[in-house]
Protein backbone atom coordinates (compact mmCIF):
# COMPACT_ATOMS: atom_id res chain seq x y z
CA UNK A 1 0.00 0.00 0.00
CA UNK A 2 2.70 2.49 0.99
CA UNK A 3 4.95 2.37 -2.06
CA UNK A 4 5.49 6.13 -2.31
CA UNK A 5 8.67 7.64 -0.94
CA UNK A 6 8.54 10.10 1.91
CA UNK A 7 7.61 13.58 0.65
CA UNK A 8 8.84 16.63 2.51
CA UNK A 9 5.87 18.56 1.14
CA UNK A 10 3.68 16.35 3.33
CA UNK A 11 5.93 16.41 6.40
CA UNK A 12 7.49 13.05 5.59
CA UNK A 13 4.28 11.09 4.97
CA UNK A 14 4.63 8.02 2.74
CA UNK A 15 2.31 9.59 0.21
CA UNK A 16 2.99 11.27 -3.12
CA UNK A 17 1.61 14.73 -3.83
CA UNK A 18 -0.42 13.23 -6.68
CA UNK A 19 -2.03 10.66 -4.40
CA UNK A 20 -2.66 13.33 -1.77
CA UNK A 21 -4.37 15.50 -4.40
CA UNK A 22 -6.63 12.60 -5.36
CA UNK A 23 -7.61 12.01 -1.73
CA UNK A 24 -8.40 15.68 -1.15
CA UNK A 25 -10.40 15.96 -4.38
CA UNK A 26 -12.53 13.01 -3.34
CA UNK A 27 -13.15 14.53 0.09
CA UNK A 28 -14.11 17.83 -1.55
CA UNK A 29 -16.59 16.15 -3.87
CA UNK A 30 -18.78 14.81 -1.09
CA UNK A 31 -17.14 11.47 -0.37
CA UNK A 32 -16.83 10.15 3.17
CA UNK A 33 -13.49 9.09 4.63
CA UNK A 34 -14.59 5.45 4.39
CA UNK A 35 -15.48 5.75 0.71
CA UNK A 36 -12.17 7.48 -0.03
CA UNK A 37 -10.42 4.61 1.75
CA UNK A 38 -12.19 2.12 -0.51
CA UNK A 39 -11.53 4.09 -3.69
CA UNK A 40 -7.84 4.79 -3.06
CA UNK A 41 -6.88 1.79 -0.88
CA UNK A 42 -5.24 4.24 1.53
CA UNK A 43 -5.93 3.55 5.21
CA UNK A 44 -8.38 5.93 6.86
CA UNK A 45 -5.85 6.97 9.53
CA UNK A 46 -3.51 8.17 6.76
CA UNK A 47 -6.38 10.04 5.10
CA UNK A 48 -7.25 11.79 8.36
CA UNK A 49 -3.60 12.58 9.09
CA UNK A 50 -3.35 14.19 5.65
CA UNK A 51 -6.59 16.10 6.22
CA UNK A 52 -5.42 17.57 9.53
CA UNK A 53 -2.02 18.49 8.08
CA UNK A 54 -3.50 20.24 5.04
CA UNK A 55 -6.30 21.78 7.07
CA UNK A 56 -3.87 23.45 9.45
CA UNK A 57 -1.92 24.85 6.50
CA UNK A 58 -5.07 26.10 4.80
CA UNK A 59 -6.28 27.80 7.98
CA UNK A 60 -2.98 29.70 8.30
CA UNK A 61 -3.01 30.50 4.58
CA UNK A 62 -6.51 31.97 4.68
CA UNK A 63 -5.83 34.11 7.75
CA UNK A 64 -2.68 35.51 6.12
CA UNK A 65 -4.11 35.99 2.63
CA UNK A 66 -7.52 37.47 3.42
CA UNK A 67 -6.68 40.69 5.25
CA UNK A 68 -7.74 44.31 4.95
CA UNK A 69 -10.22 43.52 2.17
CA UNK A 70 -12.30 46.39 0.78
CA UNK A 71 -15.83 45.04 0.62
CA UNK A 72 -19.26 46.48 -0.17
CA UNK A 73 -21.87 43.93 0.82
CA UNK A 74 -21.31 41.11 3.32
CA UNK A 75 -23.74 38.38 4.36
CA UNK A 76 -23.35 36.20 7.47
CA UNK A 77 -25.03 32.97 8.47
CA UNK A 78 -24.48 29.76 10.45
CA UNK A 79 -24.61 26.15 9.27
CA UNK A 80 -25.46 23.32 11.69
CA UNK A 81 -23.95 19.88 11.99
CA UNK A 82 -22.82 17.75 14.92
CA UNK A 83 -19.74 15.93 16.19
CA UNK A 84 -20.04 12.36 17.52
CA UNK A 85 -23.68 12.76 18.55
CA UNK A 86 -26.50 15.27 18.51
CA UNK A 87 -26.79 17.62 21.46
CA UNK A 88 -29.88 15.89 22.86
CA UNK A 89 -28.10 12.53 22.96
CA UNK A 90 -25.17 13.65 25.14
CA UNK A 91 -24.68 11.92 28.49
CA UNK A 92 -24.70 13.92 31.71
CA UNK A 93 -20.90 13.79 31.95
CA UNK A 94 -20.63 15.17 28.39
CA UNK A 95 -22.91 18.15 28.97
CA UNK A 96 -20.03 20.61 29.42
CA UNK A 97 -17.89 19.23 26.57
CA UNK A 98 -18.09 21.74 23.71
CA UNK A 99 -16.31 19.49 21.19
CA UNK A 100 -19.15 16.95 21.28
CA UNK A 101 -22.65 17.65 20.05
CA UNK A 102 -24.01 20.54 18.02
CA UNK A 103 -21.45 22.42 15.93
CA UNK A 104 -22.13 25.61 14.00
CA UNK A 105 -20.02 26.98 11.17
CA UNK A 106 -20.31 30.77 11.02
CA UNK A 107 -19.66 32.06 7.50
CA UNK A 108 -19.16 35.59 6.19
CA UNK A 109 -19.28 36.01 2.40
CA UNK A 110 -18.86 39.04 0.14
CA UNK A 111 -21.97 39.19 -1.99
CA UNK A 112 -20.35 40.46 -5.22
CA UNK A 113 -17.14 38.43 -5.34
CA UNK A 114 -18.56 35.40 -3.46
CA UNK A 115 -15.34 35.37 -1.41
CA UNK A 116 -15.61 33.72 2.00
CA UNK A 117 -14.01 36.40 4.15
CA UNK A 118 -14.13 34.62 7.49
CA UNK A 119 -15.44 31.46 9.10
CA UNK A 120 -15.56 30.05 12.59
CA UNK A 121 -16.44 26.62 13.94
CA UNK A 122 -18.07 26.81 17.33
CA UNK A 123 -21.27 26.77 19.31
CA UNK A 124 -24.27 29.01 18.61
CA UNK A 125 -23.57 31.27 21.58
CA UNK A 126 -22.69 34.89 22.25
CA UNK A 127 -19.04 33.97 22.89
CA UNK A 128 -18.59 32.20 19.56
CA UNK A 129 -20.50 34.93 17.71
CA UNK A 130 -17.99 37.42 19.12
CA UNK A 131 -15.09 35.21 17.97
CA UNK A 132 -16.57 35.03 14.48
CA UNK A 133 -17.00 38.80 14.29
CA UNK A 134 -13.41 39.25 15.44
CA UNK A 135 -12.26 37.10 12.52
CA UNK A 136 -14.45 39.07 10.12
CA UNK A 137 -13.02 42.30 11.53
CA UNK A 138 -9.49 41.00 10.83
CA UNK A 139 -10.42 40.10 7.25
CA UNK A 140 -11.89 43.43 6.11
CA UNK A 141 -10.78 47.04 6.04
CA UNK A 142 -12.70 48.41 9.04
CA UNK A 143 -12.34 52.01 7.86
CA UNK A 144 -14.10 51.25 4.59
CA UNK A 145 -17.90 51.43 4.67
CA UNK A 146 -19.90 48.34 3.84
CA UNK A 147 -23.27 46.79 4.56
CA UNK A 148 -23.56 43.64 6.66
CA UNK A 149 -26.66 41.46 6.79
CA UNK A 150 -27.10 38.54 9.18
CA UNK A 151 -29.98 36.35 10.25
CA UNK A 152 -32.03 37.09 13.34
CA UNK A 153 -29.69 35.47 15.89
CA UNK A 154 -29.70 38.06 18.75
CA UNK A 155 -25.95 37.89 19.69
CA UNK A 156 -25.06 39.39 16.31
CA UNK A 157 -26.22 42.82 17.49
CA UNK A 158 -23.70 43.34 20.34
CA UNK A 159 -20.95 41.51 18.43
CA UNK A 160 -21.28 43.70 15.33
CA UNK A 161 -21.58 46.85 17.46
CA UNK A 162 -18.38 45.94 19.34
CA UNK A 163 -16.19 45.24 16.31
CA UNK A 164 -17.65 47.56 13.66
CA UNK A 165 -18.40 51.22 14.28
CA UNK A 166 -18.87 52.65 10.78
CA UNK A 167 -20.94 50.12 8.87
CA UNK A 168 -24.61 49.64 8.04
CA UNK A 169 -26.02 46.56 9.74
CA UNK A 170 -29.34 44.80 9.24
CA UNK A 171 -30.89 41.48 10.14
CA UNK A 172 -33.27 39.38 8.08
CA UNK A 173 -35.76 38.00 10.59
CA UNK A 174 -37.41 34.78 9.44
CA UNK A 175 -40.81 33.73 10.77
CA UNK A 176 -41.43 29.98 10.50
CA UNK A 177 -44.72 28.15 10.10
CA UNK A 178 -45.73 25.57 12.69
CA UNK A 179 -44.99 22.07 11.40
CA UNK A 180 -45.59 18.49 12.46
CA UNK A 181 -43.08 16.59 14.63
CA UNK A 182 -42.05 14.52 11.59
CA UNK A 183 -41.31 17.64 9.52
CA UNK A 184 -39.39 19.27 12.36
CA UNK A 185 -37.22 16.22 12.75
CA UNK A 186 -36.17 15.74 9.14
CA UNK A 187 -36.24 19.15 7.51
CA UNK A 188 -35.86 22.83 8.36
CA UNK A 189 -39.05 24.70 9.16
CA UNK A 190 -40.97 26.35 6.35
CA UNK A 191 -40.39 30.09 6.23
CA UNK A 192 -43.67 32.01 6.39
CA UNK A 193 -42.22 35.51 6.23
CA UNK A 194 -38.88 37.35 6.03
CA UNK A 195 -38.74 40.70 7.79
CA UNK A 196 -35.85 43.04 6.80
CA UNK A 197 -34.83 44.80 10.01
CA UNK A 198 -32.32 47.69 10.00
CA UNK A 199 -30.27 47.62 13.23
CA UNK A 200 -27.88 50.56 12.93
CA UNK A 201 -26.39 52.77 10.27
CA UNK A 202 -28.40 53.24 7.08
CA UNK A 203 -28.65 49.82 5.38
CA UNK A 204 -30.18 49.81 1.91
CA UNK A 205 -33.46 47.85 2.08
CA UNK A 206 -32.94 46.14 -1.28
CA UNK A 207 -29.60 44.78 -0.04
CA UNK A 208 -30.93 43.23 3.17
CA UNK A 209 -30.51 39.66 2.05
CA UNK A 210 -28.88 36.38 3.09
CA UNK A 211 -29.64 34.40 -0.07
CA UNK A 212 -26.05 34.30 -1.28
CA UNK A 213 -24.55 32.98 1.93
CA UNK A 214 -27.41 30.47 2.22
CA UNK A 215 -26.61 29.24 -1.30
CA UNK A 216 -22.97 28.96 -0.29
CA UNK A 217 -24.09 26.89 2.70
CA UNK A 218 -25.92 24.54 0.34
CA UNK A 219 -22.67 24.05 -1.57
CA UNK A 220 -20.97 23.17 1.71
CA UNK A 221 -23.55 20.46 2.40
CA UNK A 222 -23.11 19.09 -1.12
CA UNK A 223 -19.30 19.08 -1.08
CA UNK A 224 -18.63 17.84 2.46
CA UNK A 225 -20.08 14.52 3.55
CA UNK A 226 -19.85 15.62 7.19
CA UNK A 227 -22.72 18.05 6.58
CA UNK A 228 -25.07 15.65 4.80
CA UNK A 229 -28.15 14.97 6.89
CA UNK A 230 -29.41 11.47 7.80
CA UNK A 231 -26.14 9.63 7.09
CA UNK A 232 -23.39 8.14 9.25
CA UNK A 233 -20.78 10.35 7.59
CA UNK A 234 -20.90 12.88 10.43
CA UNK A 235 -17.67 14.04 12.11
CA UNK A 236 -16.30 11.95 14.95
CA UNK A 237 -13.68 14.50 16.05
CA UNK A 238 -13.93 18.29 16.27
CA UNK A 239 -10.37 18.76 14.96
CA UNK A 240 -11.13 16.76 11.82
CA UNK A 241 -14.23 18.84 11.12
CA UNK A 242 -12.24 22.05 11.58
CA UNK A 243 -9.55 20.76 9.21
CA UNK A 244 -12.12 19.84 6.55
CA UNK A 245 -13.67 23.30 6.77
CA UNK A 246 -10.29 25.01 6.36
CA UNK A 247 -9.50 22.85 3.33
CA UNK A 248 -12.92 23.50 1.82
CA UNK A 249 -12.80 27.28 2.20
CA UNK A 250 -9.26 27.50 0.76
CA UNK A 251 -10.34 25.34 -2.18
CA UNK A 252 -13.60 27.27 -2.62
CA UNK A 253 -11.88 30.67 -2.60
CA UNK A 254 -8.81 29.86 -4.69
CA UNK A 255 -9.28 26.62 -6.66
CA UNK A 256 -12.97 26.33 -7.55
CA UNK A 257 -14.28 28.38 -10.48
CA UNK A 258 -17.62 29.93 -9.57
CA UNK A 259 -20.13 29.36 -12.36
CA UNK A 260 -21.65 32.83 -12.11
CA UNK A 261 -18.32 34.65 -11.91
CA UNK A 262 -16.45 32.32 -14.33
CA UNK A 263 -13.39 32.84 -12.14
CA UNK A 264 -12.58 31.90 -8.56
CA UNK A 265 -13.80 34.19 -5.77
CA UNK A 266 -10.18 35.05 -4.98
CA UNK A 267 -9.63 36.19 -8.57
CA UNK A 268 -12.83 38.24 -8.46
CA UNK A 269 -11.59 39.87 -5.26
CA UNK A 270 -8.17 40.64 -6.78
CA UNK A 271 -6.06 38.48 -4.45
CA UNK A 272 -5.24 35.79 -7.03
CA UNK A 273 -4.35 35.94 -10.72
CA UNK A 274 -5.05 32.32 -11.67
CA UNK A 275 -7.02 29.25 -10.66
CA UNK A 276 -5.02 27.49 -7.99
CA UNK A 277 -4.44 23.74 -7.93
CA UNK A 278 -4.64 21.59 -4.84
CA UNK A 279 -0.91 21.00 -5.23
CA UNK A 280 -0.37 24.74 -4.69
CA UNK A 281 -2.48 24.61 -1.54
CA UNK A 282 -0.40 21.65 -0.36
CA UNK A 283 2.88 23.51 -0.81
Amino acid sequence: MFTDARDNTLDGMYLSVEKAETILKLLLEGNSVSSVERLTEIHHTTILKLLVLVGERCERFLSEKIRNMRVKDVEADELWCFVQKKEGHKRADEAGVETIGDAYTFVGIERNTKLVLAWHLGRRTKVHTMLFMQKLRNAVNPQHWFQLTADGFPPYVPAVAYYFANIDFAQLIKVYRASSDQEQRYSPGEVAECIPTPVFGNPRPEKICTSHVERANLSMRMHMRRFTRLTNGFSKKWANLNAMLALYFAWYNFARVHRTLRVTPAMAAGIADHVWTLAELLA
